[in-house]
């Protein structure tokens, strides 16, 4: 079984911002590398505490042999995070999909790559039973630490059920869950699963319900297990999300902390801006239109900012949306406070030099 870092699993542990990083195309919709190492850069100057690569957001067409850019991607992140901070703990997280042999292919060469765990998707297996899930977890996690990821239907996910969160839970080598079902019962159903699973000080939880960040990371889970008081927090997020204005999302997560260091205080402001970053995030992740605008409405926030150079992704059906651009310029005029603009602008030759 490999390993995890105790620094990142330390690191892991105490919480932090981790994006979820896009794929930077050129108009001929091949790889930008000038733009994707930009990206890269970006999240490391921004104070996140770590990226995850090859994930929805990094678009999983990434695998598909016509494009052949999973590996050369996963290796571009990785020379940045190596020349910008080699000493620094800094969570390196590889998405991993498909069947059990193109899983444990994936883990291997993340491994390999130095990544820290590996993001494990059930997507596209939709007529797997739980239990073999179950198997193709085990066999991955002998090969890198996991992070589970529960992946909303309507983003290429499936349903799951509490037994299955309680099975994986205690497979030894899960270090971390993702929970992005966009649902609060189905969220809850992996807080229950992780605090009945005789490992609840093991896993860390992280958000990625980017619809609900502000009150999943201020909430304390306090649950009866065989009769005694377990309590579990999730500690921070991997979110599409935060893939856009990252820098703005470490303070919020450090404010976060200090609120419940300090016993609630400041609450009431800080759900206030829970409500005006899920707002934001509407305009951005375009629920109005099932999410189909979701990738392209990531692009278009980098684009503004300069970090890409357009919107484009491998499928031409990834766009955004009708009314989609009205309403990032609405949240953009209403919350000017959400973005870093200033600070991209600040450090733009750094990320491009």
């Amino acid at each position: 079984m490999h390993p995890i870092a105790p620094r990142i699993e330390k690191q892991l542990q105490e919480g932090t911002v981790i994006p979820a990083h896009p794929l930077a195309l050129n108009e001929r919709r091949q790889l930008d590398e000038r733009h994707q190492r930009a990206l890269t850069r970006y999240y490391l100057a921004s104070g996140a505490g770590g990226m995850a690569v090859g994930v929805h957001s990094t678009q999983f067409e990434i695998r598909d042999k016509q494009y052949g850019l999973f590996k050369p991607v996963l290796e571009m992140a990785m020379e940045e995070v190596k020349a910008a901070a080699p000493d620094r703990p800094f969570i390196k997280v590889a998405g991993i999909v498909g069947n059990t042999q193109q899983a444990l292919d994936e883990a291997v060469l993340a491994r390999d790559l130095g990544y820290d765990l590996g993001l494990l998707s059930a997507g596209g297996l939709g007529d797997w039973s739980e239990k073999d899930l179950i198997a193709r977890a085990e066999k991955v996690g002998e090969q890198i630490p996991l992070f589970g990821f529960y992946l909303q239907p309507s983003a290429g996910g499936r349903l799951l059920s509490y037994d299955f969160w309680k099975d994986f839970a205690q497979i030894p080598n899960v270090k971390a869950i993702k929970m992005a079902p966009f649902n609060r019962y189905q969220t809850l159903d992996v807080v229950r699963a992780v605090c009945a699973s005789g490992r609840p000080e093991q896993i860390a939880l992280y958000t990625g319900n980017d619809d609900n960040i502000v009150a999943d990371l201020l909430t304390d889970y306090t649950l009866l297990v065989n009769g005694q008081k377990v309590t579990k927090r999730i500690v921070g997020g991997l979110l599409g999300h935060w893939a856009v204005w990252t820098s703005q999302a470490v303070t919020l997560l450090e404010e976060v902390k200090k609120c419940l260091d300090n016993k609630g205080e400041g609450i009431r402001e800080l759900l206030e801006l829970g409500v005006q970053i899920t707002d934001a995030n509407a305009a951005i992740f375009d629920p109005k239109h099932q999410f189909k605008g979701c990738i392209s409405g990531i692009h278009e926030i980098l684009r503004r900012q300069g970090l890409l150079s357009g919107i484009w992704c491998l499928s031409e059906k990834e766009k955004l949306s009708p009314g989609q651009v009205e309403e990032i310029d609405r949240i953009y005029a209403d919350y000017p406070w959400l973005n870093d603009d200033v600070f991209v602008r600040e450090n733009f030759n750094r990320f491009f030099g």
